[in-house]
């Protein structure tokens, strides 16, 4: 009985009660569609960060990490591939040998990261393949095949078949080097990875440093997101227990420190994103029932005056909050909801920002995305607030006295 009052009380004045719903609807769909944003980019650079850079797990000597040499390379390598051909979490991995080095054309010279690669391998770990612009992904035919990206060939000014020189220090700590001929170039979503890297075949590269083995080798486990990485902790565990102690085996969180960090922090932005909307929708409410309690005293003293007990009376104006908080609430989510789905299939084009999104690994399309428990936080949360929002109103009305109440002119 009381929620039937409640209802029809909060629609006595409907002009009101709508703008307050549309205020916090379009509050709502304001809120949604940053925090949607923000956890798009978030997890569309964690996701480029792990496919072009860290994989889900990375095995190096322990010496290499810090002082990347040569002659560092993994201990024990061709067991690690044998262990991992045998973990049916893994779903594939790269071995490579990398040499810093300096990559030259007729008209430039740039410092580079030389990646020595298994073809067939690599292809799987990295979505260099799909991402090439010009030419074709390597080949075991051919002499001295090399990849570059877009920007180290528009800087050396190169194309598909134009001839650069590769340098770097060997084994014995001679420079070493050879001509090269470029045979594709791509074109990731992080300018810093496109500046620095190339890509050549690694039986091409070892022969140059006279030199057996590899430096790095990169691991793709089943089913792994950044939200959810309980596949590569398991995996890493496995590796840890069968691989000479000489090496380190990191997962992308201790690979990229920096982003592990902002995904735990994007709790916390949202956190403070909805903190501010809930503040400004609570005085809002505030606002609107201090006008319905007090135009409705007299109506309230008539009611304790007949012998309604003043819990009810409380009660029925948290109702009448409560059922406008969970109706704005219903209604935003919901609105937010097919926003997302929306948005999620079509994306944000932000092609105008192409090149500072680069610098940060992120696509120039965005695909906000919200969770369930995102959803479930918001609509508790406007709930709490609204509630929270009537204490003050109901207070001020169950200070006074039936016949005062019956007595007040508004």
């Amino acid at each position: 009985m009381l929620i039937k009052l409640a209802w029809r009380n909060l629609w006595r004045n409907k002009l009101r009660t709508s703008i307050m719903l549309f205020a916090m609807v379009f509050g709502l769909i304001g809120v949604a569609s940053m925090i949607g944003f923000m956890n798009g980019m978030y997890g569309n650079m964690i996701d480029n960060a792990i496919a072009w850079q860290t994989s889900n797990i990375q095995i190096h000597r322990s010496e290499y990490i810090n002082e990347p040499e040569i002659n560092d390379t993994i201990i024990g390598s061709e067991q690690i591939i044998e262990q991992l051909r045998d973990m049916p979490d893994v779903s594939a991995w790269s071995a490579r040998f990398i040499a810093d080095g300096m990559v030259a054309s007729a008209r430039s010279t740039r410092g580079v990261k030389i990646n020595g690669i298994d073809l067939e391998a690599e292809a799987k770990v990295t979505p260099l393949v799909s991402h090439i612009i010009e030419g074709e992904w390597l080949s075991e035919q051919g002499r001295n095949p090399v990849l570059v990206s877009s920007k180290t060939a528009e800087r050396l000014r190169l194309r598909v078949g134009s001839k650069v020189v590769l340098t770097f220090t060997d084994a014995a700590n001679d420079v070493s080097g050879a001509a090269f001929r470029v045979r594709g170039i791509f074109k990731s979503p992080s300018s810093s990875f496109d500046d620095g890297n190339v890509y050549v075949r690694r039986s091409d590269l070892s022969a140059l440093a006279h030199i057996d083995g590899v430096h790095e080798i990169a691991i793709v486990v089943n089913e792994a997101t950044p939200s959810s990485n309980i596949v590569t902790q398991a995996v890493k565990a496995q590796l840890q227990t069968k691989t000479s102690k000489l090496n380190t085996i990191r997962d992308w969180q201790q690979i990229q420190p920096m982003m592990a960090t902002m995904i735990k922090q994007t709790g916390t932005s949202t956190a403070i994103i909805l903190g501010i909307f809930v503040s400004a929708m609570g005085l809002g409410i505030v606002n609107i029932m201090l006008m319905s309690v007090f135009e409705r005293t007299r109506e309230f003293g008539v009611l304790m005056a007949v012998g309604m007990q003043k819990h009810k009376v409380f009660l029925l104006i948290m109702l009448e909050t409560s059922l406008l908080g969970m109706s704005g609430a219903l209604l935003g989510v919901g609105i937010c909801a097919v926003l997302m789905m929306l948005l999620q299939t079509t994306g944000i084009s932000l092609n105008s920002m192409a090149e500072g999104l680069g610098a940060f690994g992120v696509d120039t399309t965005i695909y906000p995305r919200m969770s369930f428990g995102e959803y479930q936080l918001i609509f508790l949360t406007v709930v709490a607030a609204s509630f929270l929002a009537a204490l003050y109103p109901a207070r001020q009305i169950l200070k006074q006295r039936p016949a005062d109440a019956m007595a007040e002119k508004h």
